[in-house]
């Protein structure tokens, strides 16, 4: 990563001022954050710069305040440390990290983040989803949704990803990914996790602040040509869930920071 160039146009976050990973997580309040051995100090200045920017643009997108791009502390991240074979990122649900690879993890980092929300929320918004379970999962299998607006608000996010317009049949990108995962002979696109996932990928890159260190990839790639990514009317449709998901949930947040404040819906993010 460090002589590549990533493309970027949004505010100025930082006054063009060095950062540290230190600053990173003083400013997003994440848990942890861990640096693998082998990342050399230039490499170390360069990621954190770029992982500030992309956060704090991520914050910007969506709405929100810090404690959400840290799910309120408990959200941890890894940057060239272990990994998995084939894997450029991945989230680890059992220590609620996500993890990027120290050469090949840019441009996934809203989809990894995305898989931390998705789980993070299952509890939040399903009085029975298990510990393991993501709640774009719980969703699908109908577990008990814990009545709030927010969580309808989510809701309407996953039926705009997996339903067709009408809210009665799998969507194109449901069935496509199906698809692709009987070539391949497993599942992994049509995963509810994946393809909520990828369809916020798509949101974040739609977004008027772009970043290619943050999200890359959902509109001109093999895959966005498959049609593993959401295009079109139906990439419409799940922008507008997400912003009004994101939108809600960001005021919601902003109150509970406030003690003097209302805090309704803050218990979906404590």
């Amino acid at each position: 990563m460090s002589s590549r160039q990533f493309f970027r146009r949004g505010p100025n976050h930082r006054d063009q001022q060095p950062v540290t990973f230190a600053d990173v997580r003083r400013k997003f309040g994440f848990r942890s954050i861990s640096i693998g051995r082998w990342v050399t100090q230039a490499e170390r200045d360069r990621a954190a710069a770029l992982f500030y920017d992309a956060l704090a643009d991520l914050m910007s997108i969506l709405q929100g305040p810090e404690l959400l791009i840290s799910l309120r502390q408990t959200l941890s991240f890894q940057y060239g440390i272990g990994g998995r074979p084939g894997m450029l990122a991945f989230y680890e649900p059992a220590t609620r990290t996500f993890s990027l690879a120290k050469n090949a993890g840019p441009g996934s980092i809203a989809h990894e983040w995305f898989h931390a929300l998705d789980h993070y929320l299952a509890d939040k918004a399903f009085s029975d989803a298990s510990g393991t379970m993501y709640a774009s999962e719980a969703w699908l299998r109908d577990a008990t949704p814990v009545p709030h607006p927010l969580n309808d608000r989510l809701f309407a996010c996953f039926k705009s990803i997996m339903l067709d317009e009408m809210g009665e049949n799998p969507s194109e990108l449901f069935r496509i990914s199906c698809r692709a995962d009987e070539a391949n002979g497993c599942v992994y696109y049509s995963d509810p996790a994946e393809l909520c996932a990828r369809a916020f990928e798509a949101f974040v890159q739609d977004a008027s602040i772009n970043n290619n260190f943050l999200v890359s990839g959902t509109k001109a790639t093999d895959e966005a040509r498959m049609g593993l990514y959401p295009c079109g009317r139906h990439r419409e449709r799940i922008n507008s869930a997400f912003r009004e998901y994101f939108s809600c949930l960001g005021r919601a947040l902003q109150q509970s920071a406030q003690p003097s404040e209302h805090k309704s819906g803050a218990h979906l993010i404590s």
